[in-house]
């Protein structure tokens, strides 16, 4: 079982940055980042693998998002700079199974942290 803490969200104006951390016990392999914005889908934001050698990025992030992670803490981090009004969601990290499916949908991954809250002013 692997359990997942966030941290780091809060308020910021446009064009400012946020650093997010996720805190994992447990074995983790694949992680990632999702977001959530009232009344929407949860979307992929970023994904890494075990190694942190390959990561993934929505298109609305790239060049503006990167995510990393230290195993030897087991963390995982999303960088955000160059925030925009429309980043404004609940972030969620996730952590799955090691599995050859898709690592851009919510439903391939097998735990979630509760989630922490950026909100971006214009």
């Amino acid at each position: 079982q692997v359990q997942l803490v966030e941290s780091g969200g809060g308020l910021v104006q446009a064009g400012g940055s946020l650093r997010l951390s996720c805190a994992a016990s447990g074995r983790t392999y694949t992680m990632g980042w999702f977001r959530q914005a009232p009344g929407k889908e949860r979307d992929f934001v970023a994904a890494i693998s075990w190694s942190g050698g390959i990561t993934y990025s929505a298109d609305s992030v790239k060049g503006r998002f990167t995510i990393s992670r230290d195993n030897a803490k087991n963390t995982v981090d999303l960088q955000m700079n160059s925030l925009k009004p429309e980043d404004t969601a609940v972030y969620y990290c996730a952590a799955r199974n090691p599995t050859s499916s898709s690592i851009y949908y919510a439903g391939r991954y097998d735990y979630w942290g509760q989630g922490t809250q950026v909100t971006v002013s214009s």
